[in-house]
């Protein structure tokens, strides 16, 4: 009994060793994708609550679009049919659909923390003499920040996780590596185990981050007692 515990502890430890070095590359998936989701959701959900309506329904249209589809398919549509047009490497194109697709949720987020200040806000400061842009800038979307920092932070926990997905178009990540090491040597519990662990890890890590993240940003009257 001790010897196979330490036959499958060594086997672990191989195994944890190999997918090591595939970890930098989820990483670095995940922060790329997340940051082209940032900026992308912020626009999109300023479009939203804009006045003009040529900005409310095209932006109205990317949110049901890529919310409604699901990822996989959008990351067979960038590498093997807009990625063949554009000539994208694996990288780029892993990074663009998990970008665009969680930029229609963080859209929404976004929308949901501005419109979630009061609007006589927004009335106060125009009757200062302050524009459109000013006010937004200045006084509704620093606020908002505080409020969207939460659910923000969960979305990049999802996205890390679903950046397993770019392993199907042969982006060489964790999972990806786990296939690998598998096709090897044909242990498949061991493999899927170790993987599984590694992702938890790093999940754990980043839900404290969020929980700290929580406190730290939490608005009092948005969940939080006085």
């Amino acid at each position: 009994m001790a010897d196979f515990v330490l036959t499958q502890l060594k086997l672990l430890g191989n195994i944890f060793l190999y997918l090591l070095p595939a970890v930098p590359a989820t990483i670095e998936v995940t922060l790329l994708s997340f940051t082209l989701a940032l900026i992308l959701g912020l626009l999109v959900g300023l479009m939203q609550v804009s006045h003009s309506r040529w900005l409310r329904i095209p932006a109205k249209i990317y949110v049901d679009t890529f919310r409604g589809v699901p990822l996989l398919v959008l990351i067979f549509f960038f590498y093997f049919g807009l990625g063949t047009l554009l000539n994208l490497d694996r990288m780029a194109a892993g990074i663009l659909a998990i970008g665009v697709c969680f930029a229609a949720y963080l859209a929404e987020i976004f929308r949901s923390g501005i419109e979630a200040i009061s609007h006589g806000q927004y009335e106060a400061a125009l009757s200062l003499g302050m524009t459109r842009y000013q006010v937004m800038r200045y006084i509704i979307l620093p606020q908002s920040m505080r409020i969207v920092v939460p659910p923000a932070a969960n979305e990049f926990i999802a996205c890390l996780k679903d950046s397993s997905l770019v392993s199907i178009i042969g982006l060489r990540e964790l999972t990806r590596a786990g296939r690998e090491y598998y096709s090897q040597f044909f242990v498949d519990f061991q493999t899927w185990f170790v993987v599984g662990l590694i992702y938890l890890i790093m999940t754990l890590t980043l839900s404290r981050l969020v929980v700290r993240l929580e406190k730290r940003f939490a608005v009092i009257g948005y969940g939080k007692r006085p």
